[in-house]
């Protein structure tokens, strides 16, 4: 709906419930694999929505809502000396519910929702000369909370929401020639607040909510020949709890997982996606407050999530997760 000062997200008074202040991880999490450590506190203000991507090394995120303004502050984070520095300024409208993708070294962020309307616009960032770049602008209406992603030297955007209808059309942006083409196959639902993840030259998408269902249909999508296949749905067996919106994906060591995100509530639980076999394993739940449209960085190794929001509550911490680790309490 437009007008409305913050996009609250589809489910609203449910994410302002019990476990606001604390994990909430299940009292049975070391029974799991996973561990989570925290790191560096980010050093702008609390926020959610924010956009981001990872080059190398570096994770970059920007723009979101931090509880009263709409913003277009942008920061990177060194996942190596686990420390922020703060960036050039996003140039365009400030906004949240943006989406960020990588193609070869160069960092994309743009649509979103500003507070009045949803935008079709993007923008290039070069990490070498810290700098902006406005580039075309998406061919098709503008929206918030969809999926973009980069692999195989072009970017793709896809799904969420026009400020009318939830979306399931597919774009694709060319870096060489500037210009968006539109793409066919996709077979899934309307959707918005969706995750992915990518292992190799395949991109996994699900989760997200479409009619005020949490949608359970899960695909690929090959990059060598851009087509897409359903794979099993995340509800196909009986003790998988996966289905939930505004949730985080990453890649580590050949897995994908989702974690935190909304549910009836804010989520801290994290789910493994073995690709060889279709099959999901719960992990340790996340350390931190259980939270909704936080940040993921991710080079394929090491990755850390933070940031985000638990109903009003606005948060800044950070925690790398570690798989394969035994669980091990914070203090």
């Amino acid at each position: 709906m437009k007008g409305f000062k913050h996009y609250i997200g589809t489910v609203t008074i449910f994410s302002i419930i019990t476990c606001t202040l604390a994990s909430c991880s299940n009292d049975d999490d070391d029974e799991y694999l996973g561990n989570w450590v925290d790191r560096s506190v980010f050093d702008g203000s609390p926020r959610s929505g924010t956009a981001s991507f990872t080059i190398g090394n570096i994770g970059y995120t920007g723009v979101g809502y931090d509880g009263d303004d709409y913003l277009t502050s942008f920061w990177s984070y060194d996942m190596e000396g686990d420390f922020w520095s703060q960036k050039a300024d996003f140039i365009g409208t400030a906004r949240n519910a943006a989406v960020g993708f990588e193609v070869n070294g160069t960092g994309y962020i743009g649509s979103g929702y500003d507070g009045l309307d949803e935008l079709a616009d993007f923008y290039a960032y070069d990490p070498n000369s810290n700098s902006w770049q406005a580039i075309a602008t998406l061919p098709t209406s503008g929206r918030r909370s969809a999926v973009a992603f980069g692999v195989n030297g072009f970017g793709y955007f896809g799904t969420g929401y026009d400020g009318e209808n939830d979306r399931k059309d597919f774009w694709k942006y060319d870096p060489s020639t500037d210009s968006w083409s539109e793409l066919v196959g996709f077979g899934g639902d309307k959707r918005r607040a969706a995750t992915t993840f990518t292992i190799g030259d395949k991109v996994y998408l699900g989760t997200g909510v479409s009619n005020g269902i949490y949608l359970d249909d899960f695909w690929v999508f090959d990059a060598t020949t851009e087509t897409w296949d359903k794979k099993l749905d995340l509800d196909e067996e009986d003790d998988y709890a996966i289905t939930r919106s505004n949730a985080v994906g990453f890649t580590l060591n050949g897995y994908g997982y989702i974690a935190c995100g909304l549910s009836s509530g804010t989520l801290g639980s994290v789910w493994e996606y073995d690709p060889s076999t279709d099959d999901w394993e719960v992990k340790t739940s996340f350390e931190g407050t259980t939270r909704q449209d936080g940040v993921v960085f991710s080079n394929g190794t090491k990755a850390v999530v933070g940031l985000g929001r638990t109903g009003s509550l606005y948060l800044d911490d950070l925690y790398e997760f570690f798989p394969f680790d035994e669980y091990e309490e914070e203090d």
